[in-house]
């Protein structure tokens, strides 16, 4: 794309101002880890962070780690849902909470390593958002052919080029999220922003990023809930979008 909505001032890296969050949902045995991480990381980038927990209604310690992590660190806030709301509700939650000039998201199960964030700041200062892709992602065959199909069926629907839509691994400049909707609560939500951002006129670059096996916990986001429920929406949407 041609034109780009974002500031004309160049990014100074070394002063960056950034939001980081996790979407946890039943992650008691992970939060504190991957928390502590962006924590070894962002001071070396910025002096002005912060570091938001959203737990989606957990029914597990989450939420108790959270607030223990929030009370012993004033860089750490914990937000809360009362009952789960799903992914897309996670994420909408984290991105309206977010105060800096940047927003980071990963997932609270650790997967990712955080020491891979700091490479993405310089590609702000050309793109407004940097939509990772996994590198020898650690899933089972099945999820991994399921998320490769996925990946092409809403490239099409949409009009995207993306390798991997749902890497939780994505930096975005704040400013998006005052300007574009957020409707989807469920696993749609990733493709929902770029599809919304990208007819918005942002920028949208893609790096690869090392795929972890999950240690602790267990996934959810492959029931046949969640997967029925993000093709319903995921023709909504292509229906919202060109309706504009």
């Amino acid at each position: 794309m041609v034109f780009s909505p974002r500031s004309q001032a160049v990014m100074d890296t070394n002063r960056v101002s950034i939001s980081v969050f996790f979407p946890c949902h039943n992650e008691e045995a992970n939060v504190e880890r991957v928390t502590q991480q962006a924590l070894a990381v962002l001071p070396s980038i910025s002096d002005d962070y912060e570091v938001i927990i959203v737990n989606d209604g957990s029914r597990d310690r989450t939420r108790e780690i959270a607030d223990r992590l929030a009370g012993e660190n004033p860089h750490i806030r914990a937000v809360h849902h009362e009952v789960n709301r799903g992914y897309g509700g996670a994420l909408q939650s984290g991105f309206r909470a977010a105060t800096k000039t940047l927003v980071f998201y990963t997932d609270g199960d650790g997967q990712f390593n955080m020491e891979e964030l700091p490479p993405l700041l310089p590609l702000m200062e050309q793109w407004d958002i940097v939509s990772c892709y996994r590198l020898d992602r650690k899933d089972p065959w099945i999820r991994k052919c399921n998320a490769w199909a996925w990946t092409k069926l809403v490239n099409w629907t949409l009009g995207l080029r993306l390798r991997d839509v749902d890497c939780a691994f994505k930096l975005y400049k704040r400013e998006i999220f005052d300007r574009i909707e957020m409707h989807s609560q469920g696993a749609l939500i990733d493709a929902e922003i770029l599809a919304r951002a990208q007819r918005a006129g942002y920028t949208i670059t893609q790096r690869g990023v090392h795929h972890y096996p999950r240690v602790a916990g267990r996934q959810s986001g492959a029931s046949w809930k969640v997967i029925l429920r993000a093709f319903r929406e995921l023709f909504r949407l292509r229906s919202s979008i060109l309706a504009k």
